[in-house]
């Protein structure tokens, strides 16, 4: 018992250090080679980077910088740059740290114009001491000093950072589409030396997170609920017409929902200038284009005595099924672009496997009960052919 409490003691001390030193900042404990230092620094928000920095206002506007950072993969490369004409990658001014065919890192400068990172030149900022260096930890350290002296010794500026996976033949790979890589920016306030989240970024992030969730309960989940309900309680005799209402009802319910997160996708779209995925957006377009369709088809029913009921009722299944399996996959494609944590992708795949065993069990539990009733049917229809009336008659 007393060994228990000890150790229990240690583990609340040692939970209470960490949460200590996550108050400090991990920066402040930061050690760089060559004896530098610098007056300011800052955990970034995103993709796990710091950035550490001195501005001299009379030395010409310097601002001499550390950005740290793990690349995506090892082999991979990180960038730290400014902004002077945006929030985003087009128009940063950037320093691109990679490693070159000998093993050491180097330092290319990059005016980036677009939604590419082009060609290495000069920048706005005249950047010198460049260098950067792979640490034991695996995380870039890229070092230099920009002159801001033609921007007028400017105290807020905008900022950007990313990470990449590769550079083939001396060339960065591009980086990732994920959710904390698109939110990579804030504003770095060089006179009250803090550095602070873009807002637009986080609205773009929470809007993302809204898209996603919509279209995960709406497609992925309701719409095969629905497809369940019509496909198995309508064999249960008992349960006619219950089960028209309760498939219509989560169908309509379902589309209702996916409207919402499929406005938001084009809403984010507008929100997000260069930045396209075409697959996703393209099956997404698909996806509700056959799910209106669905909608109108409901109003269009024939009766069943109609003798074209079985061609709508074959439109009808192969279009639902349609829409299920593209707003699935559409929602696997949309956690990937978000980066989600692996946690909710778990989560959504439980969900899929509950829904794929109750469709397992009511699959054997309804043949079972029609090959009773053809069975029950054929004796019936057998003792009436041989002149036998059944008992009950």
């Amino acid at each position: 018992m007393a060994g228990a409490v000890v150790l229990a003691l240690l583990l609340l001390l040692a939970a209470m250090a960490a949460a200590s030193v996550a108050a400090a900042g991990g920066c402040a404990g930061e050690a760089f080679s060559a004896n530098r230092a610098y007056a300011a620094c800052s955990d970034l928000p995103r993709l796990g980077a710091s950035l550490h920095w001195t501005y001299d206002r009379g030395a010409g506007g310097e601002l001499s910088v550390a950005f740290v950072a793990a690349p995506a993969a090892p082999g991979g490369w990180v960038a730290w740059g400014l902004n002077p004409a945006g929030d985003g990658m087009a128009g940063a001014q950037a320093l691109v740290a990679v490693p070159s065919s000998s093993g050491a890192w180097e330092v290319r400068t990059y005016n980036i114009s677009g939604y590419a990172l082009g060609e290495p030149g000069p920048i706005a900022f005249p950047a010198s001491d460049l260098a950067a260096e792979l640490g034991a930890d695996g995380r870039v350290r890229v070092f230099g000093t920009l002159s801001l002296a033609a921007y007028g010794g400017a105290g807020v500026l905008n900022q950007v950072w990313q990470v990449g996976p590769a550079v083939t033949g001396g060339v960065p790979a591009p980086h990732a589409m994920g959710g904390a890589n698109l939110a990579a920016k804030a504003k770095l306030d060089l006179l009250t030396q803090t550095t602070t989240a873009a807002s637009s970024s986080d609205a773009i992030a929470k809007k993302r997170n809204i898209h996603g969730l919509l279209n995960a309960v709406s497609w992925g989940i309701l719409l095969p609920m629905g497809a369940i309900l019509a496909r198995y309680l309508k064999t249960f005799r008992s349960a006619d017409p219950a089960w028209f209402y309760l498939h219509v009802s989560c169908q309509l319910i379902g589309y209702g929902v996916g409207v919402a997160g499929w406005a938001t996708g084009i809403n984010l779209g507008n929100m997000s200038n260069g930045i396209t995925y075409t697959l996703h957006r393209n099956i997404g377009i698909i996806v509700f284009a056959l799910g209106t369709l669905q909608i109108f088809a409901l109003f269009l029913r024939p009766k069943k005595e109609n003798k074209y009921r079985v061609y709508w009722n074959m439109y009808h299944h192969s279009i639902g099924y349609t829409v299920i399996i593209l707003g699935i996959t559409n929602i696997f494609k949309g956690m990937t672009i978000l980066g989600v944590e692996q946690r909710w992708k778990t989560a959504y795949v439980a969900v899929l496997c509950l829904l794929g065993v109750a469709a397992v069990i009511l699959e054997v539990v309804t043949w079972g009960m029609v090959v009773k009733r053809r069975n029950a049917e054929s004796k019936t229809f057998n003792s009436a052919s041989n002149g036998h009336l059944p008992r009950h008659v």
